[in-house]
This record gives structure tokens, C-alpha cells and sequence, in this order.
């Protein structure tokens, strides 16, 4: 990456999160700083306990301090690690908690055309996988890389300390080193790259054919599906591989190179012992096992470099996606409402245009009035803009052009909350949560009672099978109310509507899933909770929009007519089309 979504700029930004919580983050660094030093320090002292108490065998007293000091020291680093990695992974959670709520909290406020057009599986990678990659970044990347690079100075600086010349001579592979820790990390980049649009392409698939697997099963689709599954799941192997394949030869090499440092120091020791006499050999013993340990401390924290070096390229790759949303201020739906009051009135559409596609126009000059304490009914053909209507007043997208108000007032100078509050609605397509009934209708609202609950689910009649099943209102539904048949997830969302208690009501298709018995109890409900309401009715079934005070017949965006029951039937046109198609009789019945 380069220029603004540059690797650099991803983790500055990231860097940010650390403000609020700048304690967790010194008591980490205080850590890692203080083992930089201590680690480096014990192969030093263990040469110098050789060379003068162990190779002498003088001073035993001393020799049991000297231990004695190494273990202490062993012991102050160990709880110094505990110390260092609890901090640094408690600011990582505390991070990517606040990441994640912030994400949150934007997509919550995204247009619905962004829900449209993104997957789901895309969504649910980057709250969850993504943020968790970004974690890593903190606890076993930032952190450790840290003290990583403080542990090479202090070790290079005891070993030039003790020999220079051991010290040049053990660090020759280095630059080979270095060399193949570059093409290491251009290999693991591009590896990350395709990891990541693998995982999210998996995650979308198989979140819509999970949700999608009793339509799968209906049509027999289980083996096109299960193949199409497989060849997704080998290419998210495939990326893995690649990352694998380049582990594969990196750690190797070091491996290699490490064990020619120590080669290049036990040729040093055959070659200075010659000609020398039996004590001068004893003197070099501490500086040949200190410098070998020296070493594999060196190379160590040079091989966990790059694994830390791999983490933060993993991080920095799910932050472009993260910064991606939190950065998308283009879908937002920015709520400029001032109006906090809501002013119930007549509903008015006045020379609206609107287009799902830019070259497609659904409404031109569409001109409407919606009564205020009527109820109003749109039917019509698919496509002819029913449900367009009902998702232009309750602002799920934005008009093209003209105007749509609500007692004279723009419905865009009504905050997005007034708006949520003062219009129910009550969907064909109903979504149930794995929680209780109780909260699936009040959706956590501690201000509705159980009274009010109950009170509404009498009216609709849905309180009877509600008593019957385990735990009655506080039964778990399981996910999206598997549970319960469809007509009775219609009766609960018809219950959230009532117990709301909006001044607009909505009701698209809501009684398209009940059987004819539920239907006359909610057409009786629908009576009651009506009256002084402004309501609007989307149906195909006609025989649930006969009573109401105005029908509409939509065609293409347009209105074809419009009347009560009656004066429709009697005009002869569209409607009466319609009502002698789905009840097969005449005009003369049908009045």
C-alpha cells in the first residue's frame, strides 16, 4: 500500500485508540523495556559466573549468590512478561471493543441502498474477524515488535561490549538475513491480501445459504450448492497455503543462518585455543556460552520479527477495510430533521420523482394526498410502486425530487428519531430475534410493560397461543422465530406495532400469512386501532382493503384510480379487473 491507505498512515490512525487508555500502555512498555535489558543480562552474568567461580572453583558462597542472582532474575522477568503481556492485551480488547462499537454505531446509521447492495457475510467479516485481526496488532504485534527491536540493541550492545571482533565475525549471516526477511514480507502482504477477500467471500456464502437452506432444499439445489461451496472453501485454502508456503521456507533459513552464527563462533574458539595454554582456554569458556546464547536470543527475536512484522500487515489489511466504513460518509444517513415535535396531518406527496436506478425512474411529478384519521389502501401490480410509497414516508431512501410532507411539513425537517417513533409499521417479510416474545415486541423497550404487551396481543388475538407455549411471553423463539408458523410471527409483529402506539400506521401485506381466522381477528384489531389514525394499507388481498375509506390503484408509478370499494367496482376499471380475477365473480357480486 502506498500514499493515503499507505501501511504507515493505516497504523497511525489505528494509534489513535490508544489515547484513553495511555495507563495500560506504559505499564505494558515499562515491561517491555525492562525485559529488553534483563534478557540480555543473564547470558552475561551466567559467562561471568563461569569463567570466575565455575572454571576457578574458588569461593563456593559466591558461586551460590551468583545462582541464586540468576534465578531471582529469572523470576523478576517472568513476572515482568506477566506484567507486560496482561496490560498490553487488556488494551488490545479495551481497543478493538471501541473499534467495534464504532463501526457499529456507523453502519446503524447507513442508508438502506447500502444494505441493498453489500452482502451481509461482508458485514458480519468486518464487525468480527477483521477487528478481531486488528487486536493482534496491540497484544502480540505493536507491543512485542517493540521490545523485539529494544532486545536486538541490547543484546548487540553486550556482545560488542564483551568482543567486538566475536560479535562482527557471529553477525555475517545477518545481511543475508535481512534480505530474506524483505522478500518474506512481500510474500505474506500480497498472501494477506487474498486471505482477506477470501474469508469475506466465504462468510457471504455460506451466511446466505444458511438463511437461504429451506429454499435450497425446496428445489433440490443441495449438490450445485454444496459445489459451489467447495470450490469457494479451496480458493480460502488456497490463500492460506500461500501464506504457509512462504513460512515454510522463512523459518528454515533463519534456522539455518542462526546455526552458522554458532558455527562461525565454535571455528572462532578451535581457532584462538590452538597454541594457547590451559588457562588462557579456560577464559574464553564464559565468553563462548554467553555469546552463544547471545545468539539465540539475537536471532529469536529476528525470527519472531517477522512473524510480529506479519501480524501487523494482517492488522493493517483489515484496517483499510475497517477505515473503509468508518470513513463512508457517502452511504451515511445524515439526519438534519429540526422539527422534534411530530404534527400529525395530512400525508402529501407533491411532484415527487424517485428511481431505485439512476436511469429508471420509478415516480415523475407523482402527486398523492394520504388523509390525516383515514385509511388509505395502494393496490396494484408488482412493481407498480406500493411498497416504494410507504418507503419513501418513513425516509428508507432519499426522493429524487419534489417534496413529501406531513401536516405542510417537509418530512426532512423531522429528526429520523421523531419520524421511527410517530409511524409503525407492520412488514409481509418479519424479523424475529432469538430472544423472548416479550422483547421480540417491545425490542427492549423497558417503558412498555407487560400489561401493554398483553393488552395489545389480546386485541390481535395472539395472546391465546402465546399462553400455550413454555414460558408464554418470556418463551426464547429461536432465530428469526423458528419456532413459530408463519402466521404467528405475523400476529407478533403485529402486536410491536400496536404497543407502540404510532399516530401513522403502516401495514404492508400484514395479513398476507395469517389463515382466514387470524385475518377477522386482526381485521377487528385493525378496526379498533385505526380509529383517529392516519393508516395505510399495502394488500394483494383485496378483501382486506374493502372497508377502507379510499383505495388506490397503482400502474407503473402511476395512479390509475382511486375511490372507495363501491365506486370503484362501479367504474368498471382496473380494480374491478383485479377484484373479478382474485374472487372470480362478477360485478354485480362484487358489489
Amino acid at each position: 500500500m502506498s500514499g493515503k491507505k499507505g501501511s504507515w498512515f493505516l497504523l497511525k490512525r489505528l494509534f489513535q485508540f490508544i489515547k484513553p487508555y495511555r495507563a495500560y500502555f506504559i505499564l505494558a512498555l515499562s515491561g517491555v523495556l525492562l525485559l529488553s535489558f534483563l534478557s540480555p543480562l543473564r547470558p552475561f552474568l551466567i559467562g561471568k559466573t563461569v569463567d570466575h567461580f565455575i572454571i576457578k572453583q574458588q569461593n563456593t558462597t559466591a558461586l551460590g549468590k551468583s545462582l541464586l542472582g540468576i534465578l531471582g532474575l529469572l523470576v523478576i522477568e517472568t513476572l515482568i512478561i506477566w506484567l507486560s503481556s496482561y496490560y498490553s492485551n487488556l488494551m488490545a480488547q479495551s481497543i478493538i471493543r471501541d473499534i467495534r462499537n464504532k463501526v457499529f454505531r456507523k453502519i446503524l446509521h447507513f442508508k438502506t441502498t447500502y444494505f441493498d447492495q453489500t452482502p451481509v457475510g461482508a458485514l458480519v467479516t468486518r464487525i468480527v474477524s477483521d477487528v478481531e485481526a486488528i487486536s493482534e496488532v496491540f497484544s502480540a504485534g505493536l507491543m512485542e515488535i517493540f521490545g523485539d527491536m529494544l532486545s536486538l540493541f541490547a543484546i548487540l550492545a553486550f556482545m560488542f561490549a564483551t568482543d567486538w571482533k566475536l560479535s562482527l565475525l557471529t553477525l555475517v549471516p545477518i545481511p543475508i538475513l535481512i534480505f530474506a526477511t524483505r522478500l518474506f514480507a512481500r510474500a505474506m502482504k500480497k498472501s494477506f491480501q487474498m486471505e482477506r477477500t477470501q474469508v469475506s467471500k466465504l462468510n457471504t456464502f455460506v451466511q446466505e445459504h444458511l438463511m437461504g437452506m429451506g429454499l435450497i432444499q425446496l428445489f433440490g439445489r443441495e449438490k450445485p450448492s454444496f459445489e459451489e461451496f467447495t470450490e469457494i472453501n479451496k480458493k480460502h485454502r488456497d490463500a492460506h497455503i500461500s501464506a504457509v508456503w512462504a513460512n515454510s521456507i522463512f523459518f528454515p533459513v533463519v534456522e539455518l543462518l542462526s546455526s552458522l552464527s554458532i558455527a562461525f563462533l565454535l571455528v572462532w574458539g578451535a581457532l584462538l585455543v590452538e597454541g594457547k595454554t590451559q588457562t588462557q582456554i579456560e577464559m574464553l569458556y564464559g565468553n563462548i556460552i554467553s555469546f552463544t546464547l547471545w545468539i539465540n536470543q539475537l536471532y529469536r527475536p529476528i525470527r519472531q520479527l517477522a512473524d510480529k512484522f506479519n501480524i501487523l500487515q494482517r492488522g493493517t489489511v483489515r484496517a483499510e477495510r475497517i477505515f473503509d466504513i468508518l470513513d463512508d460518509d457517502e452511504n451515511l444517513e445524515v439526519d438534519k430533521g429540526e422539527q422534534t415535535d411530530f404534527v400529525n396531518g395530512d400525508i402529501a406527496f407533491k411532484n415527487v420523482s424517485f428511481s431505485y436506478i439512476s436511469d429508471a425512474m420509478l415516480f415523475s411529478d407523482f402527486n398523492l394526498c394520504v388523509e390525516k384519521g383515514k385509511t388509505t389502501a395502494f393496490v396494484g401490480a408488482t412493481g407498480s410502486g406500493k411498497t416504494t410509497i410507504i418507503n419513501l414516508i418513513g425516509r428508507f431512501y432519499e426522493i429524487n425530487g419534489g417534496e413529501i410532507s406531513i401536516a405542510g411539513i417537509d418530512i426532512r425537517k423531522f429528526s429520523r428519531d421523531v419520524l421511527s417513533r410517530s409511524i409503525g409499521f407492520v412488514l409481509q417479510d418479519v424479523y424475529l430475534f432469538s430472544d423472548t416474545i416479550h422483547n421480540n415486541i417491545t425490542l427492549g423497550n423497558p417503558e412498555i410493560s407487560r400489561e401493554q404487551v398483553r393488552k395489545a396481543a389480546k386485541m390481535v388475538g395472539a395472546d391465546g397461543f402465546i399462553m400455550e407455549v413454555p414460558g408464554n411471553y418470556d418463551h426464547i423463539i429461536g432465530e428469526r422465530g423458528g419456532v413459530l408458523s408463519v402466521g404467528q410471527r405475523q400476529l407478533v409483529s403485529f402486536v410491536r406495532a400496536m404497543v407502540y402506539d404510532p399516530q401513522i400506521l403502516i401495514l404492508d401485506e400484514a395479513t398476507s400469512s395469517v389463515d382466514s381466522e387470524s385475518e377477522t381477528m386482526i381485521q377487528n384489531a385493525i378496526s379498533e386501532l385505526t380509529k383517529n389514525r392516519t393508516s395505510i394499507i399495502i394488500a394483494h388481498r383485496l378483501s382486506t382493503v374493502q372497508q377502507a375509506d379510499k383505495i388506490i390503484v397503482l400502474d407503473h408509478g402511476k395512479i390509475a384510480e382511486e375511490g372507495t370499494h363501491k365506486v370503484l367496482i362501479e367504474n368498471g376499471g382496473v380494480y374491478q379487473t383485479l377484484f373479478e380475477k382474485q374472487f372470480n365473480i362478477t360485478p354485480n357480486e362484487a358489489i
